[in-house]
């Protein structure tokens, strides 16, 4: 394989085409260039001695042009020094190679948001598409993929990524650049270095089978300010929670293993840190598997939430299924959290609590089951619970309901266990209840809260 060390050559081939038109709409706008004069968006600017400009570089650059190259050894050692870079719409397609660096980043920020120092870079609406090859990177800030900008977009498939030190993400898109991933093996060992992630600017990646991992601490399997969906692929966070979102962003989850075994399963949260709009953040999975270690499966704060569970295999050791509250983030007092959690042919397992600034909405339907307590301790700002015909609820400790909405009107859907399930009778909701207590069948009562 032929050895490129700091000179520019010419590479080209076209994308599949199939990519090109299936995200057209994200290309016909201008692309942006941000990294060989890397200020934030106008609106994000701070005044011009906060500014710092960083002249990037790499060893293979392209700037447009269609070029296709294959058994490539491309070595990257300097500071601040990409492996590829195509930018100006170039479309590159490398096959069969290898890519590495050791350089370290001068600008978390930089590394961030525009892919300062990422062994592979497309940014201004350019396109590369890597096949056969592997990808690998011993320095902080290094990420291994990156596309920023509109436009811009790198595809991987069958590929080995490995990053070792801190802020080196394997997959990572910003700024609405796109990143398309196919049986892809990602390991990932430093700090704050997801295997998948998105940053500033709604960044989208598609990642379809493949295993990922990551060992490092505050680094989740995958990080969400934009859009990411996963399919038919095995995620495991050894030092994290195995996903996070964060603002108004999203993770969608299809018939994927996806395991966090410390802290907590699956976090929702605002951070204010100007990286994800306010918003609602959304984590929807459809089959597969989640389980957490420590922490609660599901836990919500300072946000509005939509979580939505179809079929998914469900494991908690902390008998924690749901915790929604105040936590490190916003203003205390106005940092709790807004949660619609709806299961469709789901099991759920374990208590759902709540804090006193805090809201929970729980649907159950289509052959659904919960088997846990409902804010036990009486601490919620509003815990309401919709159960249609066909779902359930067992009963593991006196609830405490704001609003109990059930399709099934003789409450023999309620496996009471003897516990208390207490109601408020002012709430509209409530009112087919009338204000009364009904003996459930296992010698518990439901009746309204005094």
């Amino acid at each position: 394989m032929k050895i490129i060390i700091l000179r520019k050559a010419l590479i080209g081939a076209v994308i599949a085409s199939f990519l090109v038109s299936a995200y057209a709409s994200a290309q016909n706008t201008q692309g942006l260039s941000y990294l060989d004069y890397p200020l934030p968006p106008p609106d994000q600017q701070g005044p011009p001695s906060n500014r710092e400009i960083i002249k990037t570089t790499a060893v293979y650059t392209q700037n447009g042009k269609n070029i296709t190259k294959k058994d490539q050894a491309i070595r990257a050692y300097d500071t601040n020094q990409s492996g590829v870079k195509v930018t100006d719409g170039g479309i590159l397609t490398l096959k069969d190679s290898t890519i590495a660096t050791t350089g370290v980043t001068t600008s978390d920020e930089n590394s961030n948001f525009y892919g300062l120092n990422a062994a592979i870079l497309a940014e201004s609406g350019s396109k590369i598409k890597i096949k056969n090859s592997t990808v690998s990177t011993s320095g902080n800030g290094a990420n291994a993929i990156f596309a920023t900008g509109a436009g811009s977009m790198v595809t991987v498939e069958n590929a080995k990524i490995k990053t070792t030190a801190d802020s080196s993400r394997g997959l990572d898109a910003t700024l609405t650049g796109i990143v398309i991933a196919n049986n892809v093996d990602i390991s990932t060992q430093g700090t704050h270095s997801a295997a998948i992630a998105t940053d500033r600017g709604n960044g989208t990646i598609i990642v379809t089978g493949g295993i990922m991992r990551t060992s490092g601490m505050d680094s989740p399997g995958i990080y969400s300010t934009g859009d990411i969906t996963v399919t038919d692929a095995k995620i495991s966070a050894s030092g994290s929670e195995a996903a996070v979102v964060e603002g108004k962003n999203s993770i969608y989850l299809r018939n994927t293993v996806l395991v966090g075994t410390k802290k907590r399963g699956v976090m929702l949260y605002q951070s204010f840190s100007g990286d994800a709009e306010v918003g609602i953040s959304r984590f929807i999975m459809n089959e597969g598997s989640l389980s957490a270690g420590d922490g609660p499966l599901f836990y919500a704060t300072n946000t509005d939430t939509a979580i939505y569970l179809k079929g998914v295999d469900l494991t908690t050791a902390s008998g924690i299924l749901l915790e929604v509250g105040a936590g490190n983030w916003g203003i205390q007092g106005a940092n709790g959290a807004v949660v619609d959690f709806k299961a469709e042919k789901q099991i759920l397992k374990g208590n759902i609590i709540c804090d006193g600034i805090s809201t929970i909405n729980v649907g159950l339907q289509n052959f659904s089951m919960l088997e846990g307590s409902i804010n036990q301790e009486n601490a919620a700002k509003s815990a309401a619970l919709t159960l249609d015909l066909t779902s359930r609820w067992i009963v593991t400790g006196n609830s405490y309901l704001t609003s109990l909405i059930n399709r099934d009107t003789t409450l023999s859907n309620i496996e009471d266990n003897g516990f208390t399930i207490y109601y408020d009778a002012a709430h509209s909701a409530n009112n087919w209840l009338e204000n009364k207590t009904y003996q459930l069948k296992d010698g518990g009562i439901l009746t309204p809260k005094i």
